[in-house]
Formats: structure tokens, C-alpha cells, sequence
């Protein structure tokens, strides 16, 4: 595997590194020593899924507060989509920044997601499926959300969404102040 981290320490887009011959290729999506390597440790204690029908399927921001955090390793399995992170631990000096990243189906990228950060996406096209594995168990109580256009973090969506759950439409903004 090869580990690209981003302007957001501990945040890496993962290539797969093919092994192809004339069958089509083999590839590791997951080997616990790489992960430890780079100083991630948290093994996954779920799976999900997620199915979108429609282009401009919104889904985001979401996290989870301490002591609940939870990263996760997020593949897009069919179709494409825009994935994104915001930095949301208040002590590091990415604070409130975010990256994008295309994962798609033909492109067999994934995105690792530190503990708080906030994790969304948009659907490139019409029948997306998404897959991730997740370091922690659900916490209803725990969850937390800011709202996919708030203007202090100015994400930069590629399309505009179409659809969205009302709840994600209505997560309040954060107002990341910004930082000298």
C-alpha cells in the first residue's frame, strides 16, 4: 500500500499497490503492521455501508467527542465520490481545515479519517456505494456534526448537492475562528 499523508497530520489517502496479471489484479486493502507503521492503531470494530441512487447525494459533516472518537478507512466500491475531512481537534494547528479527495470505483483509493475529524461526502454519479470500516461502535450520544456549508471552514464542493437528510441540511455552524 502506499500511504500519501495530507496537510492534515494523521489524515492519508491510501493507493493500493496491484499486483495484475491476464485474471485482472490483486491488491491489500488492510494489513494491520503497514496501519501501525505509520502510527495508526485502531483496528476496526465495524463495517458500513452506504448506498446512493442519486448524483449530489450529500452525507456529512459527522464525528464523534472523546471519549468515543472513532477513524475510519472509507472506500468508495461503485461509482465515484468527493470525500471530506475537517480537522476538529481544537489543540492542533490544522484546526477546522479541510481536504478533498476523489475515491472512486476505478480509482481503488481510499481516505483514512483520524478520530475527530468530521467525515462527509458527495456522489459523483447515480449508484454510488460506499464501504468503510470503523475503529469504535456507534455512540448516539457522542455524536457530533457541523453543517456541509458553513462558511467559517468553506468547503469546496464539486457539485451542488441535491439531496441531503434535513438534519445534515440543519447541523449548525462551528465557527472555526481563524488562527494567527
Amino acid at each position: 500500500m502506499i500511504f500519501t499523508e495530507t496537510k492534515l497530520a494523521g489524515a492519508f489517502i491510501i493507493d493500493m499497490e496491484r499486483l495484475s496479471d491476464e485474471r485482472g489484479f490483486f491488491a491489500r486493502s488492510w494489513c494491520e503492521d503497514e496501519f501501525a507503521a505509520r502510527g495508526i492503531h485502531q483496528l476496526p470494530q465495524q463495517a458500513s455501508i452506504s448506498s446512493n441512487p442519486k448524483r449530489g447525494t450529500l452525507r456529512g459533516m459527522h464525528y464523534q467527542i472523546a471519549p468515543h472518537g472513532e477513524s475510519k478507512l472509507v472506500r468508495c466500491t461503485r461509482g465515484g465520490i468527493y470525500d471530506v475531512v475537517v480537522d476538529m481537534r481544537e489543540q492542533s494547528p490544522t484546526y477546522g481545515q479541510w481536504i478533498g479527495v476523489e475515491l472512486t470505483a476505478d480509482n481503488f483509493r481510499m481516505l483514512f479519517v483520524p478520530e475527530y475529524f468530521a467525515h462527509g461526502f458527495i456522489t459523483l454519479q447515480d449508484n454510488t456505494d460506499v464501504a468503510y470500516q470503523i475503529s469504535a461502535k456507534y455512540t448516539p450520544d457522542a455524536q457530533r456534526a457541523l453543517r456541509w456549508n458553513d462558511p467559517s471552514i468553506g468547503i469546496e464542493w464539486p457539485v451542488e448537492p441535491v439531496l441531503l437528510s434535513e438534519k445534515d441540511r440543519n447541523h449548525p455552524d462551528v465557527q472555526i475562528a481563524v488562527r494567527m
